[in-house]
């Protein structure tokens, strides 16, 4: 997890202030846009100095960074109460975890729209792809090691390993999806959310069989090229 200095020394009244300057620059950042928001809109908006804004974070991305780590954080109770209610085999699993993140992360739709842009670049530090959301991705990826184990699915050996990555990949998928579907109630995405895990469960089943090992050959190399770039 990301944890700043001034996080370690915070007080209350500092921790109430903190979160104040970040719910403030969230507001901003869906109804103004994330690029056209200044640190001094957000201290505005927060009814505080623009020095004390800098002082809490010394940039958007660093607000931002803190609305990553934030979530991260109040989800996990929700995702392991979630994935233990989960009837059924991986794809309600699969569906319960990601469900909980679109649960989550509906109040900020907007926001995360507005973050689009730059989230799509792997190589911004806004991006979770970006080497600085790793924590965030491992605490991701070990949850969906932990529902293929608890779904008693039996991946082959050389496709296991990589299979919590690909999970994680297919949830990125679905939310990217989400955060653009203008479909009344986002309905398209709970169908794909649905269809989505029905379909990533049944080729796993069947990727033991002798005639997908090349399939299974060319998804391994996808992944470590991803990887490796």
């Amino acid at each position: 997890m990301f944890k700043t200095e001034i996080a370690a020394k915070s007080t209350p009244k500092a921790e109430l202030t903190e979160r104040k300057i970040l719910d403030a620059a969230l507001d901003m950042f869906r109804t103004k846009g994330f690029e056209e928001t200044t640190m001094r809109d957000v201290a505005v908006a927060a009814g505080v100095a623009t020095g004390a804004a800098y002082y809490y974070y010394p940039s958007k991305d660093a607000i931002v960074l803190a609305f990553y780590q934030r979530s991260c954080g109040e989800m996990q109770p929700r995702i392991d109460d979630a994935v233990a209610r989960a009837a059924g085999g991986l794809d309600q699993r699969l569906k319960a975890l990601i469900q909980v993140k679109l649960d989550y992360f509906a109040p900020y739709r907007g926001v995360l729209r507005a973050l689009l842009k730059n989230g799509a670049d792997p190589a911004h530090p806004l991006s979770p792809f970006a080497p600085n959301n790793q924590s965030i991705r491992d605490t991701d990826i070990a949850w969906f090691r932990k529902i293929v184990a608890d779904s008693g699915i039996r991946a082959p050996k050389d496709l296991g390993p990589h299979l919590p990555e690909l999970l994680w990949m297919f949830q990125m998928g679905v939310i990217y999806f989400w955060v653009t579907d203008d479909s009344p109630g986002q309905g398209r995405t709970a169908r794909l959310l649905a269809l989505g895990s029905r379909i990533v469960t049944t080729l796993l089943k069947i990727a033991g069989l002798p005639l997908t090992r090349p399939l299974r050959k060319i998804v391994i190399e996808l992944i470590e090229t991803i990887k490796t770039n």
